[in-house]
C-alpha cells in the first residue's frame, strides 16, 4: 500500500474530460476576437450549479473565501453587530467575520456531529445577532431547521430573526433535511479549492441563494460594483468555469465512492471499543469529506497523539485534526474574543479527534489496510497504557 497523507492535495479526481474542457477553452481563447472573457461559460456553470442544488441563483467567485467575504459584506454590519459560529471551524470562516467588521460570537458544538449546538445558539443569541454562520462540518450537514427554531425562539428579544449563512465548503453534493445543500439558507457558500470534493483548477467558489437582491449585489461586488457601488475583481476564470462544469457532472460519482469507502471502514472498525465512529443522521447524508474518529475522553491529548504518531510512523498513514477551536491557532481571533475564551465541549472534542486519510481514488485494499492500521495503532496504545 502506498502512503496516504492525512489530507490529500487533490480532494476529488480528474479525468481526460477535464483536460479536454481546459484545452477547448484555451484554444478558443487564442482567438483575439474572443480571448479569455469568462461570461458565457460562467453563466452555463452557474445555471447548472443552481439546478443541481435546487437554488434559484448561483454566483461564481474566484474563491470561497472571497465569496464568504462578500456574502457577509451584504449584511452591512454595523459596529457591534454579531455573527455567531461554531467554535470548531476552519480559521478562514471566522477571519471573514472579523474582516467584514462583525463581532464574532462562538457557540458550542454537538460532540457527535461537530456541528453547531442549536440549544447553545439559542442561549447566546442577542439583540445584536445578525447572522448565524453554519459550517457543515466535514461533510455532515447541520440541522438547519433546529438552528432556525433556536434563533426564532428568541424573537421577543431580537429586532429581526438572524439569517442563516452556510459554509458548505466540505458538503458540496450533500443532502440536508430539505433536499440538496444549497437551497435552505439565505446564502450558502461552496468551495472548489484543490482539497475539496470538486475543484476548479485548485481555486474557486460559488454562492447559492433564493434572494434575487442578494444574487444581484453579489454579481456587482465581484465586478468592480458595476459602477453602482464598491466592488473589486473576484470573477471566476473561463478555464475554471469550463472544468467546473465537468467536475459537477462527476461530483455524485466521486461522493458515492467516498461514502462507500467510509461506510466499509465503519464496518471494519465497528468492534474497536476505544473508537467513536462518524455518525449518520436520518435525512442528512454524510459525505465524509474527512473521516472523523474520536478516542475516549481519558485519551484526549497525549494518547490520541500517540495513535496519530503510530499511524504515521509505523504504517505511513497520515491524519489531521479537523478542526480545533480557531482561537487556539489564530492569535487575531483569540484577541477578538477577549484573550482567554473557553468552550469546554469543543476543546475536549478537538483533543479526542483524529481524521485518517480517505479519498475516492483509494482502493478497497488500501481502505482495508488503513482500517487494519487504525485498529493496530489503537490497540497498541491501549496495551502500552494498561502496562504502565
Amino acid at each position: 500500500m502506498r502512503g496516504w497523507a492525512g489530507e490529500p492535495a487533490l480532494g476529488g479526481s480528474y479525468t481526460e474530460a477535464e483536460v479536454e474542457a481546459v484545452v477547448e477553452a484555451l484554444r478558443e481563447s487564442m482567438d483575439p476576437r474572443i480571448g479569455f472573457r469568462a461570461k458565457e461559460r460562467e453563466v452555463v456553470f452557474e445555471d447548472a450549479f443552481a439546478t443541481y442544488t435546487g437554488a434559484r441563483f448561483a454566483v461564481a467567485y474566484n474563491g470561497a473565501g472571497t465569496a464568504l467575504d462578500m456574502v457577509l459584506r451584504c449584511l452591512d454590519l454595523a459596529p457591534g453587530d454579531e455573527v455567531m459560529s461554531g467554535a470548531l471551524n476552519f480559521v478562514g470562516t471566522h477571519v471573514s467575520v472579523l474582516g467584514q467588521g462583525g463581532r464574532l460570537v462562538l457557540a458550542e458544538v454537538d460532540p457527535d456531529t461537530l456541528n453547531l449546538d442549536a440549544a447553545d445558539v439559542g442561549r447566546r443569541s442577542s439583540a445584536r445577532t445578525r447572522a448565524v454562520l453554519v459550517t457543515h462540518m466535514n461533510g455532515l450537514p447541520a440541522d438547519l431547521d433546529a438552528l432556525t427554531r433556536a434563533v426564532s425562539a428568541g424573537a421577543d428579544r431580537l429586532p429581526g430573526t438572524p439569517v442563516l449563512v452556510v459554509d458548505a465548503a466540505r458538503a458540496c453534493g450533500a443532502i440536508d433535511g430539505a433536499g440538496p445543500v444549497g437551497a435552505s439558507a439565505w446564502a450558502t457558500v461552496f468551495s472548489f479549492q484543490s482539497k475539496k470534493l470538486m475543484t476548479t483548477l485548485g481555486e474557486g467558489g460559488m454562492v447559492t441563494t433564493d434572494d434575487a437582491a442578494l444574487a444581484g449585489r453579489l454579481r456587482r461586488l465581484r465586478s468592480f460594483g458595476k459602477n453602482t457601488e464598491w466592488g473589486s475583481n473576484y470573477k471566476m476564470t473561463k478555464l475554471q468555469a469550463a472544468v467546473g462544469l465537468v467536475q459537477l457532472g462527476r461530483l455524485d460519482a466521486m461522493n458515492d465512492r467516498r461514502i462507500a469507502l467510509a461506510r466499509r471502514r465503519n464496518q471494519l472498525l465497528a468492534d474497536v471499543p476505544e473508537l467513536t465512529l462518524p455518525p449518520e443522521r436520518a435525512g442528512r447524508g454524510h459525505l465524509y469529506y474527512r473521516y472523523v474518529l474520536l478516542v475516549p475522553a481519558d485519551w484526549a491529548g497525549v494518547r490520541r497523539d500517540a495513535v496519530i504518531w503510530r499511524l504515521a510512523q509505523e504504517h505511513g498513514i497520515g491524519s489531521v485534526i479537523a478542526d480545533p477551536p480557531t482561537y487556539w491557532t489564530h492569535p487575531g481571533i483569540r484577541a477578538h474574543l477577549g484573550g482567554s475564551p473557553s468552550f469546554p465541549v469543543a476543546e475536549l472534542t478537538a483533543r479526542r479527534m483524529l481524521c485518517p486519510a480517505l479519498h475516492p481514488l483509494m482502493s478497497d485494499d488500501d481502505n482495508r489496510l488503513i482500517a487494519r492500521a487504525i485498529r493496530e495503532s489503537v490497540q497498541h496504545v491501549a496495551t502500552t497504557t494498561r502496562a504502565r
